[in-house]
């Protein structure tokens, strides 16, 4: 469904990704791994047209995305959770799902879809009516994944969701995710809580100084010792 060939990005004269290839295939969790400034919010970034600069093949669902503004992407049905969630402010929970629906086909059964996230997002049908910006972090992560959700992407890309949140709620929120997976959604996942996210993972992918540098089963990673003492403390 993703494929990434030789990806080369740059923010202004830093090279910051060099020669990157992965894959991701419909129906599949994989994990992009790697210690903090390996190049794995870059890459997301550069999926998305986030990035300035870059060179390379970047495809999705049969489309060739380098030169594709943003806003295509998303009608191409990506998905995109940011690191910092991007709640926006003076807007209700509600408005801010609302946000996931611009350009969306979806947009004319609103009411579907809001009861949809509803269903799904139980502490966020508390809130509908409450300013984004004031809900706790764990809950504007979940805002930010249901604004993600509300246009019911082919794919989405998660960068470090759990970053900042009480462990309860991480638990829920990786509940979500193999939730996700069970009926069928396809997910690229950047997260410092390795282990968890290998749990739920098909593969992962190893990041160091802008490159990949190892890949491998999710399972063979958990099993592999030195692989788990270097990146699942990370």
């Amino acid at each position: 469904m993703l494929a990434i060939e030789g990806l080369h990005g740059w923010y202004g004269r830093s090279h910051v990704l060099q020669d990157v290839s992965l894959e991701v295939k419909q129906g599949e969790v994989v994990t992009l791994v790697g210690r903090n400034g390996a190049g794995k919010t870059t890459t997301l970034k550069a999926v998305m047209g986030l990035l300035g600069q870059c060179a390379g093949e970047v495809r999705f669902d049969g489309h060739r995305l380098l030169g594709m503004p943003a806003h295509r992407r998303f009608r191409l049905g990506l998905g995109y959770v940011p690191e910092h969630r991007a709640i926006v402010p003076g807007l209700t929970v509600l408005e801010n799902i609302r946000l996931g629906l611009v350009s969306s086909p979806l947009r004319r059964r609103e009411n579907e879809v809001i009861e949809r996230i509803a269903a799904t997002f139980p502490r966020l049908k508390q809130r509908l009516g409450q300013e984004g910006v004031t809900l706790s972090g764990g809950e504007q992560q979940m805002l930010a994944i249901a604004r993600a959700m509300a246009s019911d992407p082919k794919m989405v890309i998660l960068d470090e969701p759990s970053e900042g949140i009480m462990p309860m709620l991480v638990e829920e929120m990786f509940a979500l995710f193999l939730e996700m997976k069970k009926a069928g959604k396809t997910i690229l996942l950047v997260e410092q809580n390795v282990e968890l996210a290998l749990q739920i993972s098909d593969r992962a992918y190893v990041m160091d100084q802008g490159t990949i540098v190892h890949r491998a089963g999710a399972a063979e990673m958990l099993a592999d010792a030195a692989m788990r003492e270097r990146y699942c403390s990370v």
